[in-house]
């Protein structure tokens, strides 16, 4: 990976610190003990932190304890240095661990009291002020007739008749919130929320009144924002740190508006195999082109109101009749961008699969118009964007009644979230790719009404990450269980675009894998490919060579499959699985359990997320059945377009992305089994074309150095 910060970075004063920290640590915790693999984590994270910028990528193992390690190294020397510690997982489970079990733990050990705060966006909070008018205001209809649907509620009254109950939960909320018995966090309410009723009680940013509301001083978000503007250490989640790094991006960067500023921070991306798909998320943009033109009017009517509301022939830079000119000039360009498409696209009514209905630009290359009309549609959008602060200004010193003058400032500022949703996906549209990166993905896609989605997509993280997080962190470490391919770490560093100083390093697993789990690659005569026969061929192995008395763990690539060998077990197996999907997650493993304790065995059935972050210690699994290769989909748009990029370039994307991000879901999938020193099992691949084709050789070398079974049951169809 090139250079790398060496200990001669640490001075003396921050060594001495982690050393300290390290002293305690190990003598106020029960049962620590301490490990090679764990001591070279902490000095890898404590190398990245003391240098300005400095980045590690580290696969930790299970069983390492790096949560302990990197927590040991970081929180003294963020104290020495100044800096504030984010750590960002991508799971609520790890996120839950952190909270509640493994950072009090440690910072009671350490002698060390820190505050520590959760960071959640905003729509995670109950807005006071939607409660109040929720219950004062029950059969009032939608604000200003500006109508959002069903997907968009408005914010602040009933879109529909409420529920019977639903007015008495909101009042009890409001009054747990007043009385302090709550903090107004929707995932820990007092009461149980209707998923249908939850949206009606936050607001978006957009929708928020900000300094002008009545209740800014009761305000659980703003609350909950404070805290994290003087927290040293936060919790938070990949998705919320790349939105905040992509907040108020100026000359001097981005960043700092949710989160402390990236420049005065120290991050750990815990659960990192995760990042580069999270970024690549926040490189994207969507459009509904219908509800786009359908909503069009009712948007221009609200802004036209301004001027109504204002009495004032000027707003900002706009005349009104150059408003009404520059809404009639957008609505012109998405009449002409759907007439255009509409007449060269028609998703294909019955297709089977959602790559039959689509259409994907060939390298990402659009129709010429379709980039000429994106561009006109991008211009026009911009300058009512820009208008739309002045727009808003001027309706908060109207003449209005004060209740119509809050009620339509929210309406723009709703409708400025709109409006920013578009030009993400017009620019994207529109922006040429730069020679020699890799395209944008772009697409349509038929809505469930047959209407065209339009749809833009990065297809490497590298860029996003190195605009949002490389360029701009005081420091980050990236770890994982799997990051590298048997320590070739090649892969996970093109696709997160790893700057060249970055210390990478793969650590040993502090079990004896080879003692304690075995791997059995058995031979079926059917290839996954080959559908129902193949799912009767995994059930017929099922039957026959699973452990039905004991509990196992069942993978499998997509819900269709999983079903397809459902059914064809024997009933008197069927009625011994748990499926996922059954039942909730919580009741699934806890019946499970319960079945395990009682002598009964169980066996589940997964898809990809049991395969990963699923903890099923010592005897509740003894194996773990790898169904097929979890290969991603080949015609996924981001990926498809990413791939025949590398083919225009002499590459090849199966074995240059395909195989590394299959090989690492595969050892998420094998770390599932061996959780503790104590834990014996097998992990069976019923693929064999782990067997047979070249890149097999290549997955097997990066799995857990399991012993390979002798035993492998003859070929059965």
């Amino acid at each position: 990976m090139g250079e790398t910060p060496g200990p001669e970075e640490l001075n003396d004063a921050q060594r001495d610190a982690v050393r300290a920290v390290h002293a305690r640590v190990r003598a106020a915790l029960p049962g620590f003990k301490t490990r090679a693999a764990q001591l070279h984590m902490v000095a890898a994270v404590a190398r990245a932190f003391a240098v300005r910028g400095g980045v590690a990528a580290i696969e930790a193992p299970t069983g390492t304890g790096k949560s302990i390690a990197y927590l040991i190294a970081a929180v003294p020397l963020a104290q020495a240095l100044g800096k504030r510690l984010v750590l960002s997982t991508a799971t609520v489970a790890l996120q839950e661990q952190l909270l509640h079990r493994d950072l009090p733990a440690f910072l009671t050990a350490a002698g060390l009291d820190l505050p520590i705060e959760l960071a959640k966006g905003r729509q995670r909070y109950a807005c006071t002020r939607n409660l109040f008018e929720l219950i004062g205001s029950p059969d009032a209809p939608p604000q200003g007739g500006f109508e959002f649907g069903e997907a968009e509620p408005q914010q602040g009254s009933w879109p529909r008749a409420p529920r019977a109950g639903e007015v008495d939960q909101v009042r009890h909320l409001l009054e747990s919130l007043q009385n302090g018995q709550w903090n107004g966090d929707l995932d820990r309410s007092p009461i149980n929320i209707a998923e249908e009723t939850r949206p009606l009680l936050s607001t978006s940013a957009g929708g928020c009144s900000n300094r002008r509301c009545p209740h800014i001083t009761q305000c659980a978000f703003v609350q909950a924002r404070n805290r994290l503007q003087t927290a040293p250490i936060v919790i938070a989640n990949h998705d919320l740190v790349l939105a905040d790094l992509s907040l108020g991006r100026d000359e001097e960067g981005s960043g700092g508006v949710l989160l402390p500023a990236p420049a005065d921070t120290l991050y750990v991306f815990d659960e990192a195999h995760h990042l580069a798909s999270k970024a690549i998320e926040r490189g994207s943009g969507t459009l509904a082109l219908s509800d786009a033109r359908r909503k069009l009017p009712r948007l221009a009517a609200s802004l036209r109101a301004v001027y109504l509301a204002d009495a004032r022939e000027r707003i900002g830079r706009l005349r009104s009749e150059e408003l009404d000119a520059l809404l009639d000039a957008l609505q012109e360009s998405l009449d002409a961008l759907a007439r255009d498409i509409e007449t060269r696209w028609t998703p294909t009514a019955a297709a089977e699969r959602p790559e039959d209905a689509r259409w994907l630009a060939p390298l990402g290359e659009l129709p010429q118009h379709w980039v000429d009309l994106a561009a006109e549609l991008a211009t026009h959008n911009a300058k009512l964007l820009r208008w739309a602060p002045a727009g808003i200004k001027a309706v908060l010193e109207s003449e209005l009644a004060p209740d119509r003058r809050e009620r339509l400032a929210r309406e723009l500022g709703l409708a400025t979230e709109r409006l920013q949703s578009q030009q993400d996906l017009f620019e994207l549209w529109a922006r040429p790719d730069p020679d020699g990166q890799p395209p944008h993905a772009r697409w349509i896609e038929p809505a469930a009404d047959a209407t065209p989605v339009l749809r833009a997509s990065a297809v490497s993280a590298a860029a996003v990450l190195k605009r949002l997080l490389w360029q701009q962190a005081s420091g980050v470490v990236l770890t994982s269980a799997t990051l590298s391919l048997g320590g070739d770490f090649r892969a996970f560093a093109s696709e997160v675009g790893m700057p060249q100083h970055a210390e990478a390093v793969s650590l040993p697993s502090p079990f004896d894998l080879s003692a304690q789990a075995t791997l059995e690659l058995p031979r079926l005569a059917v290839l996954p490919d080959q559908g129902q026969a193949y799912a009767n061929a995994v059930a017929a192995w099922l039957d026959t060579d699973l452990q039905w008395d004991a509990a196992n763990l069942v993978l499998f690539t997509s819900r269709q499959k999983l079903e397809q060998t459902l059914a064809a077990l024997p009933a008197n197996r069927r009625e011994r699985v748990l499926a996922q999907g059954a039942q909730s997650k919580s009741r699934l493993l806890e019946a499970h359990a319960n079945a395990v304790a009682a002598g009964q065995g169980s066996t589940l059935f997964g898809l990809a997320s049991f395969g990963e972050g699923l903890d099923l210690p010592g005897r509740l699994c003894e194996t773990v059945v790898i169904t097929q290769l979890p290969f991603a989909v080949p015609t996924d748009p981001v990926g498809a377009t990413y791939s025949a990029w590398l083919e225009t370039r002499g590459r090849n994307p199966f074995l240059e992305v395909t195989v590394p991000q299959a090989t690492r879901t595969l050892v998420q999938y094998c770390g599932r089994l061996v959780r503790s020193e104590a834990d014996r099992g097998r992990v069976v691949i019923l693929d064999r074309r782990i067997l047979e084709k070249q890149y097999g050789a290549r997955m097997l070398r990066a799995l857990p150095p399991f012993r390979r079974s002798e035993r492998n049951p003859a070929a059965r169809s």
